[in-house]
């Protein structure tokens, strides 16, 4: 455990990157192997849009990395955050007790706030208007969400007290685990459903990206199940049955061109509540 920390602590931007590739590309091409769903699209016309939000992610992190290193360098110096109320624990434990506590404040807690207010929720509405969840959706975020994220992040570390070392394996595993949630891959149903129990698996997510409430408003976890099933937001739908999108944002053409989707959180609109859905 202390070389991969170390390792970590000084993780290169090509490695950093290789694992963004590596990853896109090693699901991409399971997609192809064994598919949850036979998209009527061009792949490629399909991942042009949610890479360029990829890549838009990339550079704001990158701009502001600084930031998360020198608020990472403070805690510690300091000795400020949860962490340091454990006292003498193995390595291995300390770095698990800060994934889960840096995937529930920067990615969970996050996630559920995004929902709960309409403002940010049309920002988060980017993600959800893709109506061919594949690999590449994972990183469709409006850059406003980017910065939302990359804020709930900051946040994340301040409370934990987390070394960057445990900051960058956190979002190198919350990378890989967010495009094989999101991957168009098929797993056995009970391979999935035991998975579920510990990290996020790809029918979980694909719950959340149903089109309908109140499914769109469960399972909002990123890497780790556990805090769906804490808070109560878990629910279950039989993956044959699940349809992606919005209900109230349905042209395909607009959800599917850079243009409008970076106007689309200016839009005016009220979302409704479940009883209006159901």
């Amino acid at each position: 455990m202390d070389q991969i920390v170390a390792y970590f602590e000084n993780i290169p931007s090509l490695h950093r990157a290789l694992i963004l590739v590596g990853g896109i590309t090693f699901f991409w091409i399971l997609e192809g192997a064994v598919p949850l769903f036979s998209f009527r699209y061009k792949k490629w016309n399909h991942a042009l849009p949610n890479l360029f939000f990829t890549l838009t992610t990339i550079i704001i992190n990158f701009i502001l990395a600084f930031i998360l290193l020198t608020a990472s360098d403070w805690v510690v110096n300091n000795s400020f955050g949860l962490l340091y109320l454990f006292n003498n624990i193995p390595l291995a434990l300390e770095v698990l007790i800060a994934l889960l506590l840096l995937d529930f404040i920067g990615a969970f807690l996050a996630h559920y706030v995004e929902h709960k207010f309409n403002p940010l929720w049309m920002i988060h509405l980017v993600h959800h208007s893709d109506h061919n969840v594949d690999t590449t959706t994972a990183n469709r975020h409006h850059p406003l969400e980017s910065l939302i994220r990359f804020t709930f992040t900051l946040f994340a570390i301040l409370i934990v007290g987390a070394p960057i070392g445990y900051v960058m394996l956190y979002q190198s595993i919350s990378v890989l685990l967010t495009q094989f949630n999101h991957a168009n891959i098929k797993l056995p149903k009970k391979i999935d459903k035991f998975l579920s129990y510990l990290i996020v698996s790809p029918d979980m997510h694909k719950i959340h990206h149903h089109y309908r409430l109140p499914y769109t408003d469960a399972n909002y976890g990123n890497i780790f199940s556990i805090w769906d099933r804490i808070f109560g937001t878990y629910m279950y739908l039989d993956r044959e049955k699940i349809v992606y999108g919005v209900d109230v944002f349905p042209d395909h053409n607009k959800n599917s061109n850079i243009k409008d989707l970076l106007k689309q959180p200016f839009e005016k609109y009220q979302r409704p509540t479940m009883s209006n859905e159901l």
